[in-house]
């Protein structure tokens, strides 16, 4: 089986998923009742897969679907407010081959990115259980498997932080990393980077915790730190 197939398996997997029944009646029920400002719009109402460049040299890690807009479109930081703050810094990094993420039809294209998260499905209150996150971190594994070799991760929230570092050296010490907006580790022996940002959640950027220059630096220096390719 070549990758582009292997992807494809992939996708239905995570899209067919139905394995966290707390998970499953709350991204359903968001579907079913809609925003008022979205009642037109058929709602993707499954667990969503990850998204951009299969030869991407980067892994961004969030959190989870947003209930109106990964949950409503199908694409990762797609339809939201997250989605808003995140793609127009893709763009001028060179990332993203427009700064808006609108819908799964319209044009957007990743250059050396792929998007992804911890949780596919919608969690209420935008807060997965532990054994959520357990369910979904076989996907992820998946993922990563087939994007080898990458060069770097960058978490966006501290739980992607602390999810993905386990992944990328299961014998590490977790105390001894500590989540912060930029901080920087190395793992050694030839693994990924791995470079930490608040997440752009509307929480994050309308209380100015995360400013549009504090996320851009985030992605300046993750093109900074590409090996020329």
């Amino acid at each position: 089986m070549n990758n582009n197939s292997k992807w494809k398996v992939l996708e239905n997997d995570i899209v067919g998923c139905r394995r966290c029944q707390r998970l499953v009646a709350w991204r359903e029920e968001v579907a079913r009742v809609k925003r008022r400002a979205f009642l037109n719009w058929e709602y993707w109402g499954k667990p969503v897969p990850g998204f951009g460049d299969p030869q991407a040299r980067i892994v961004v890690l969030g959190l989870a679907p947003g209930a109106h807009g990964s949950n409503r479109t199908g694409r990762m930081f797609t339809g939201d407010a997250s989605g808003d703050f995140l793609y127009p810094a893709l763009y001028k990094e060179g990332f993203a081959n427009q700064p808006t993420s609108l819908c799964r039809e319209d044009g957007l294209t990743l250059k050396d990115i792929f998007i992804t998260a911890v949780a596919r499905c919608v969690p209420p209150g935008n807060k997965p259980q532990n054994d959520e996150l357990d369910n979904c971190r076989t996907y992820l594994l998946k993922e990563m498997d087939l994007l080898h070799p990458i060069q770097g991760v960058i978490a966006l929230g501290q739980i992607a932080f602390y999810e993905i570092l386990p992944i990328l050296k299961p014998d590490l010490i977790l105390k001894q990393y500590s989540f912060s907006h930029g901080a920087y580790y190395e793992l050694g022996d030839g693994l990924p980077w791995i470079l930490a940002s608040y997440h752009p959640s509307r929480q994050n950027t309308q209380t100015g915790r995360l400013t549009a220059e504090m996320f851009d630096s985030i992605w300046s220096r993750a093109r900074g730190l590409l090996n020329p390719s």
